[in-house]
């Protein structure tokens, strides 16, 4: 005979176990809260601390004075962060989706080379890629609306692109140029020992002004030196100015993601106000709080 009791209660048993996720989950995943915010902001300051121990022990005193609480402190860490990692896969609505994900995949990497450091020896440092999760701090902060700029960024190097390519092309054969005739001037006593070798001198007088471990030692050798260092300043100038015009054609052109909430339709330019089509008001998502 089924007792209703047992089934009643195995019911509330359920539905308080799915109200704890949903609240988790908006700790957890969500920052609209302050118990969300302070859930990150502490992830956040927990991670820097972490990180921090992993460079202090690279510095041979440090570690060697206090290696072993610097190693418990960092098995201490990454045991915090494999029960947030196991939290987030509990409570998340599609567990596949967040697993497979960038935050995903970040939060694994993060907690895996402690694991690793038993079998791979020399592996401990990669903990040091656990700052990559800060950049939840966009999230937290409220910075994700300033990710739109990075994606007008993006589109502007891509659309300079075929010019970028022209651009380097001309500098590797400046260099390629410049490092041969240095290397037949100079020679191996002033340290041009191999073409390669001229070429990579070349590379750096060009971007900046020189390492000092290879020098021109002949009037003339230094003089094609003062003459691609001056060229290097004027190369610098180059991309900036094709990406600026690129950023700024993007910047002007129309973007395809905002849409009208009424009619649906897309295609409208950036700061206005009503639809270009059915004249409903425009919610813009790029604003401050999500909507203005």
């Amino acid at each position: 005979m089924v007792s209703y009791t047992g089934l009643e209660g195995n019911s509330v048993n359920h539905d308080q176990a799915r109200r704890w996720r949903q609240k988790l989950r908006l700790i957890v995943f969500g920052v609209n809260t302050r118990a969300g915010k302070a859930f990150d902001v502490g992830l956040l300051w927990a991670i820097l601390f972490s990180v921090a121990l992993v460079i202090l022990e690279s510095v041979p005193a440090i570690g060697a004075a206090h290696g072993k609480a610097l190693r418990g402190a960092e098995w201490f860490f990454t045991i915090l962060f494999t029960l947030e990692y196991g939290l987030r896969i509990w409570i998340a609505r599609r567990r596949r989706a967040y697993v497979t994900s960038f935050f995903g995949v970040i939060d694994l990497l993060a907690i895996l080379p402690t694991y690793v450091v038993a079998f791979v020896t020399g592996s401990h440092s990669l903990s040091v890629v656990r700052a990559i999760r800060l950049i939840r701090l966009f999230r937290v902060f409220k910075l994700v609306r300033h990710l739109k700029e990075a994606h007008d960024l993006i589109r502007a190097m891509k659309a300079s692109r075929p010019k970028l390519v022209v651009f380097i092309s001309v500098v590797l054969t400046v260099a390629l140029v410049f490092g041969t005739i240095m290397y037949l001037l100079e020679g191996e006593e002033a340290g041009f020992t191999s073409i390669p070798t001229a070429i990579y001198w070349a590379v750096v007088t060009m971007t900046t002004v020189g390492y000092g471990d290879i020098a021109p030692q002949t009037a003339i050798g230094q003089f094609l030196a003062l003459c691609l260092m001056i060229l290097g300043y004027a190369i610098i100038a180059v991309p900036t100015g094709i990406v600026s015009v690129e950023f700024s054609r993007v910047d002007r052109r129309l973007l395809p993601r905002r849409e009208c909430p009424k009619c649906l339709r897309k295609g409208h330019e950036r700061g206005a106000r009503f639809c270009n089509f059915c004249g409903a008001t425009l919610v813009l998502a790029d604003s401050v709080g999500g909507k203005r």
